[in-house]
């Protein structure tokens, strides 16, 4: 069985702006904190985002943040048992890891991002 996507970000050098544009979009709400690194987003600029909170309370989680020095884009990250793992995996198959594994400061949470081997950002997630 293949891994599920787990989560998305929303990133730009304006998060507020961009919130703003989602929540009138959308109806998102955003709980604001800090994202797992600042590679991710500028201290306390990340809007949460509660998957179940949204439409019929089957979304994912997701995050729209950034800040001045973070490039737009869209992420999503699929979740992994082992972080390091997946990294490994993604270069062996021709992928380039870009970030990570970093943990985040107040939890157990790990991430990492590599780019396919067309240059597409991806993200990975877990516990490990």
């Amino acid at each position: 069985m293949g891994h599920a996507v787990v989560h998305f970000e929303i990133v730009g050098s304006d998060p507020p702006a961009l919130r703003r544009y989602y929540a009138d979009l959308f109806g998102w709400e955003y709980d604001l904190g800090d994202a797992a690194t600042t590679d991710i987003s500028a201290p306390g600029q990340y809007g949460f985002v509660d998957g179940s909170t949204t439409g019929d309370g089957t979304g994912i989680n997701g995050g729209v943040c950034g800040g001045d020095g973070h490039r737009p884009r869209v992420l999503f990250y699929v979740g992994v048992p082992d972080v390091e793992a997946a990294l490994q995996q993604a270069e062996a198959l021709g992928g380039r890891r870009v970030m990570g594994p970093v943990r985040s400061a107040d939890g157990p949470l790990v991430v990492g991002h590599i780019t396919d081997p067309e240059g597409n950002l991806i993200g990975v997630a877990g516990t490990a």
